[in-house]
């Protein structure tokens, strides 16, 4: 679906309507997730960008596969299975294969790094747990209760709106891993390895970065296109009139 891009529109709607800006967005380091509600000029304003050229930046952004990516008009069903299979399987191979990486690295370097390395250490096993338990509820219950409310009708309708409390629940730990995302570019001054860092190192900076790149993605898809869209299906269902907004 065209989108004509202001200033004035907030960073989740642009990025809904035109999956070519999330590119953009990331490498200007714009929160297109948790923070996405803010217009595109007060974000600007508040990381000292250029409007203008930011805009224009958007505007001339490739689009030869936004229409692929765009899941506004999926089934809640297909997009769930996108997120599993893109994200969620990946994730529960990737966050034990960083992990012994970086246990490796500060076995190694800990003693020269340890300002970086020994945080680095605590943070990311923190956000391995919660990612792992967080992915686990939302495979074995909010996951397949919006399946359930798509694909049934009539019966079961009025207990719906159940759907809000976890969903705030996931958006809450979306919170926090963006909180932990963000602790581990710093310490790693935007995932740069030392000069005369091993391959090893190299390799666990690497990882991170692209950690942080499909987290993005990831809560994106969730917090942006599958949640609202399935809040509002269950008030539907339920008869709820929808005050919410986005919601």
């Amino acid at each position: 679906m065209p989108i004509t891009i202001t200033s004035g529109a907030t960073v989740a709607e642009i990025a809904a309507a035109d999956p070519a800006a999330i590119r953009i967005f990331q490498r200007h380091q714009i929160d297109f997730r948790c923070g996405g509600k803010l217009p595109l000029a007060e974000v600007c304003a508040r990381r000292g960008l250029d409007p203008d050229a930011l805009l224009a930046e958007l505007e001339a952004a490739p689009r030869e596969d936004a229409a692929s990516a765009d899941w506004r008009d999926a089934t809640l069903t297909a997009l769930i299975a996108h997120i599993q299979q893109r994200y969620h399987v990946p994730l529960r191979l990737e966050l034990p294969r960083l992990s012994d990486m970086l246990a490796k690295v500060v076995r190694r370097h800990g003693d020269r790094y340890p300002s970086t390395l020994l945080p680095l250490s605590i943070t990311f096993a923190r956000l391995h747990r919660e990612l792992i338990d967080h992915m686990g509820k939302e495979d074995a219950i909010l996951f397949p209760a919006i399946i359930a409310l798509e694909t049934t009708s009539g019966a079961g309708a009025a207990d719906s709106t159940r759907l809000d409390q976890p969903i705030e629940v996931m958006e809450a730990e979306h919170d926090a891993a963006g909180v932990a995302l963000a602790t581990l570019r710093q310490l790693t001054h935007g995932y740069a390895p030392p000069e005369d860092a091993c391959a090893t190192f190299r390799g666990l900076y690497h990882g991170l970065a692209e950690l942080e790149r499909d987290m993005h993605l990831h809560v994106y898809l969730e917090n942006h296109i599958l949640f609202p869209r399935a809040g509002r299906l269950a008030r539907d269902r339920a008869g709820v009139s929808d005050h919410s907004g986005s919601r």
